[in-house]
């Protein structure tokens, strides 16, 4: 996914509010808003990666669904994270716990927490680079497991909060871990 960085704190610093009604006042347009203030606007992506995506989705869904641990979101979702930054990261997961610890009106807004389990998928457009300053940010926010996949190289960076990066060359599945026990993504729907 292309994404295009607009600064904009010379001209307009914008709270909370005003960029969640901002991303409201514009549903077309995939929004994030990184600490430092900046406008991120995504493209589509192509439909090898929705594909992907949704691959990912639903093997997440299916082990939430039979597990009932917590509650899973797509890449339409947002997320307040600590640092002030706006993120929608591609699959994310959250504890039922947190879950039941967030109000009414704190669930229908971007949520207020950095996910415990997060993805993000490479397009062909999007930079290793930039993937990994991504993640970065979500670990630095209190990710416990998070994985960048880049389905070109078939490289897999697993983060793991407290531990060095794991950089892994055509693995054939992930495992969840003790974030998701008994959560095993086989690669080969996404390679």
């Amino acid at each position: 996914m292309t994404a295009l960085t607009l600064k904009l704190d010379s001209v307009v610093r914008l709270t909370d509010e005003q960029f969640y009604q901002l991303c409201q006042d514009n549903p077309e347009l995939k929004l994030e808003r990184a600490a430092t203030g900046e406008l991120i606007v995504m493209s589509p992506t192509g439909g090898e990666t929705g594909k992907q995506n949704f691959d990912l989705v639903i093997a997440l869904g299916v082990w939430n669904r039979q597990t009932g641990l917590g509650v899973g979101f797509d890449s339409s979702t947002g997320f307040r994270l600590p640092n002030g930054s706006d993120r929608s990261p591609d699959v994310a997961w959250i504890p039922q716990a947190k879950w039941d610890a967030l109000t009414s009106a704190q669930r229908k807004r971007f949520l207020p927490l950095c996910p415990d389990f997060l993805v993000e998928l490479l397009s062909p457009s999007d930079s290793w680079e930039a993937g990994e300053a991504k993640m970065q940010e979500y670990q630095d926010n209190g990710d416990r497991l998070g994985w960048l996949i880049d389905p070109e190289s078939r490289k897999v960076a697993i983060y793991r909060l407290g531990q060095a990066v794991e950089i892994l060359e055509s693995p054939d599945a992930l495992s969840g871990e003790d974030v998701l026990p008994g959560f095993v993504l086989n690669l080969q729907t996404i390679w």
